[in-house]
């Protein structure tokens, strides 16, 4: 029963301690409403108060622009009126300076209708006064002016042809004195070398034993050297010495070379002969191309092409009355810039092609026509410029058209005209027996023609399949006839035909 009691009693106290627990959560979320509500309405009290003072200082701001835009706007207005002011100003100046300037365009009209005017009554007057004066002279204005100026002639003719023929003669004087110092101070200023070339050279030997070896049994290896280089072998009392003898100087330094070669070897045969004579061949053509290259060099002549450099180089073992052509060259080279740098004129130009006048004569034996024309399409060939290529065609024209031209065509005769530079009896020997082994190589079936003994000996080398040994006799009689009949020469030619026939065979 206690038990009871003590359970409805704690029940009770349990419900009385929730309501009283109610109703305390109840009053204390009353009081902490309040609490947030007076906290909200503060804060909206406070932003009423801070956005009134915003929207005052917005106020005063605005106020202030709308007055600094009040201002300007009048300040602007005032710049605007002055401007206005100016212009209007400056209108009303330009519409009286071009009320001005239209008074005076139509004074100046007005004066010169006036002096139109006077120029027609003087014009007037003018003829009056002539036909006038040719009335009293019995002469019309063009007899009176001729009449006039054959008396001035007449009077001053001989002043005048004296005059004239002193200043004339006065001018030559100072042009001859001018050309004499630049044509003296060129020739001063280059110094080249102008040996003449000769027909021979001497070999020397080791012993004189070495004659009969060169001779061989029955004259077999002098043979074979003369036959294949075309020069003479003169094998005479000179101790330790045999010479060479040959119009060509490629031929006489391919048998030179071919030669030293031989004796420094010490074999000579056939064979050997034929081997060394090739060797010496390909030895000259690097010598040719090594002259080419020296002359750019000497020269500063850079640019052109190799096979041209190997065409200068032959100028080296060519001659012109004696005168060694690639010397005779680059010396017309040198005084040919010396020239130009005195008239002014184009000095490579005059340089180069000073150098490369004569070029045509290095295979001019091989083409047909004069070396001017054959240098000038050489040069076109090589693509070089007109006024270079003109200068090998102009420089023997009576009148060349341009100046450099000119300048190489002096220089050229400064060259040929030095002392013991050139000797006409050599070119004339030379040509002669140029015209000789030409005069054989004409015929068909003519491999080969060399002119040996001074001109005296031709010998000539037939192709045996196109001449047989019949035919052969008879070619050596037409070439003898055609010598007699077209060239000119002292004493006796004599022809001779050589035919070779050579079998080769190979053991395996």
């Amino acid at each position: 029963m206690t038990l009871i009691y003590i359970i409805v009693a704690l029940a009770l106290g349990l419900v009385g301690g929730v309501f009283f627990g109610y109703q305390w959560r109840k009053v204390w979320a009353v009081k902490r409403k309040d609490t947030i509500e007076t906290k909200v309405e503060a804060l909206l009290s406070e932003a009423k108060a801070k956005q009134k003072e915003i929207l005052l200082e917005a106020n005063d701001k605005a106020l202030k622009i709308i007055e600094n835009v009040k201002s300007e706007e009048q300040q602007r207005k005032q710049e605007l009126n002055h401007l206005q002011r100016r212009l209007e100003n400056r209108e009303a100046l330009f519409d009286q300076k071009l009320l001005e300037l239209e008074n005076k365009k139509q004074e100046l009209l007005d004066k010169a209708e006036r002096i139109e005017k006077a120029k027609s009554e003087i014009g007037k007057i003018r003829e009056e006064q002539i036909a006038k004066l040719e009335k009293i002279a019995e002469l019309t204005k063009a007899e009176a002016k001729k009449v006039l100026l054959d008396n001035l002639e007449k009077e001053m003719k001989d002043d005048l042809m004296i005059r004239i023929r002193k200043l004339n003669n006065l001018a030559a004087a100072e042009w001859e004195k001018k050309a004499k110092e630049i044509l003296t101070l060129a020739i001063q200023r280059c110094a080249v070398s102008h040996a003449a070339e000769t027909t021979t050279s001497t070999i020397d030997l080791p012993s004189d034993e070495m004659k009969g070896r060169i001779i061989g049994r029955e004259g077999r290896n002098i043979r074979t050297i003369e036959r294949l280089t075309g020069v003479e072998i003169i094998v005479d009392d000179t101790p330790q010495a045999i010479t060479v003898s040959g119009f060509s100087p490629i031929r006489r330094n391919v048998a030179k070379k071919a030669l030293e070669r031989l004796i420094l070897d010490g074999r000579i045969h056939p064979a050997k002969i034929e081997e060394a004579i090739e060797s010496a061949k390909k030895e000259l053509a690097a010598e040719i191309r090594e002259a080419g290259e020296s002359a750019l060099y000497e020269l500063g002549i850079t640019g052109l092409d190799p096979k041209l450099v190997q065409i200068l180089g032959r100028l080296k073992f060519r001659t012109s009355y004696g005168q060694n052509i690639l010397q005779h060259s680059i010396e017309i080279a040198h005084l040919s810039s010396l020239l130009a740098e005195e008239l002014g004129a184009d000095i490579a130009v005059a340089k180069k092609g000073g150098l490369l006048h004569d070029i045509g004569k290095a295979v001019d034996h091989e083409i047909q026509g004069g070396h001017p024309e054959i240098g000038y399409d050489i040069l076109k060939k090589f693509s070089l410029p007109e006024e270079i290529a003109y200068i090998a065609k102009g420089h023997h024209e009576d009148s060349p058209k341009t100046l450099e031209a000119i300048i190489v065509k002096v220089a050229d005769a400064i060259s040929g005209a030095r002392p013991g530079a050139r000797k006409d009896t050599y070119e004339q020997y030379l040509q002669r027996l140029d015209e000789l082994e030409k005069a054989a190589t004409n015929f068909a079936g003519v491999e080969k023609a060399y002119a040996i003994s001074a001109g005296r000996e031709i010998r000539i080398f037939v192709m045996p399949e196109e001449i047989d040994d019949l035919a052969a006799h008879k070619l050596a009689k037409d070439i003898a006839q055609k010598i007699e009949a077209e060239l000119r020469y002292p004493g006796e030619i004599k022809v001779t035909v050589i035919r070779e026939t050579r079998v080769i065979e190979y053991a395996r």
